[in-house]
């Protein structure tokens, strides 16, 4: 089975090697798009021989899905990574050993993501595992419509292979914060916006099932999350994956993880959405 590669980059120069180093040993043909890089990225990328094109960067999804319709890639089969990740040993055997004549049928293909924070795996607190449609035929997938924690979807029928896209979601902590708190604006909007229009979800984005897929149900997760008193819900998640889901396990790293991922980002975009609301009456009332 051969594989195309489509990669998002954007000042990525202190990951990228890492991210290269795995993906050469899986495809001949991968596709950087770039958000016009100010470090030394795009040389990076040209040193490995990789097809490089600018787009301007709007958020992930709308770039995601430009490039499923304007990249050319030479294979069948497309996967989809970010300049953070990099593809296990054991995933990149299992991609290689599929057989076209295995795959009649099947258009989507679903691999487990590992969060590594500060240099550590994150194994616990339902942290793993978590499956994401990473790998589909050209033609079959797109990424869904949100502003923020979109996901890959595809027509027909998927399967799901061993091995892991590892992401490393932090290089230092400044970084991180950084990064959370655009994101923060980003999903305070999106659920004032959902709340204005009195729907959730939409034909372009994945919808919540108890009894669905791995993702569905993450959705499903994630729309009841939504539903619960602002400020009380991030302290039943945090608690949720640190105590009963034992996040502990995962040492002061865990720690950290959970208390800023799970606590202090939730916390945030409730905080946002509570100031956003507020000056939207205070404006009526003017």
């Amino acid at each position: 089975m051969n594989v195309s590669v489509i990669l998002l980059t954007y000042n990525s120069a202190k990951s990228l090697h890492k991210t290269l180093t795995s993906l050469t040993r899986l495809s001949d043909d991968i596709h950087a798009v770039d958000s016009f890089s100010s470090d030394e990225t795009v040389e990076i990328l040209k040193s490995y021989k990789v097809k490089v094109v600018q787009h301007e960067f709007e958020n992930y999804a709308k770039q995601r899905n430009w490039a499923i319709t304007n990249l050319k890639t030479a294979y069948d089969w497309q996967l989809h990574v970010d300049s953070e990740e990099w593809l296990s040993e054991e995933l990149i055997e299992n991609i290689k050993k599929l057989d076209e004549n295995d795959l009649v049928g099947i258009n989507g293909i679903m691999i487990q993501r590992l969060v590594v924070f500060l240099n550590r795996k994150i194994l616990h607190g339902g942290m793993t595992p978590i499956w994401h449609l990473r790998l589909f035929r050209s033609g079959c997938g797109k990424c869904e419509e949100k502003k923020y924690d979109q996901h890959f979807m595809v027509e027909g029928k998927t399967i799901k292979i061993e091995g892991y896209i590892l992401d490393n979601i932090c290089t230092d902590l400044s970084e991180f914060i950084l990064k959370h708190n655009r994101w923060s604006n980003l999903e305070a909007e999106e659920y004032l916006e959902n709340l204005k229009s009195k729907s959730g979800t939409s034909p372009r984005v994945i919808k919540g099932k108890l009894f669905g897929n791995s993702m569905e149900r993450k959705r499903w997760f994630k729309e009841a999350y939504l539903k619960l008193p602002l400020f009380i819900r991030p302290y039943l998640l945090f608690f949720y994956r640190y105590v009963i889901k034992r996040g502990f396990l995962d040492g002061i790293e865990g720690l950290i993880f959970f208390t800023l991922q799970t606590f202090w980002f939730r916390f945030l975009i409730d905080a946002k959405i509570y100031e956003k609301t507020t000056q939207k009456k205070n404006r009526s009332l003017q």
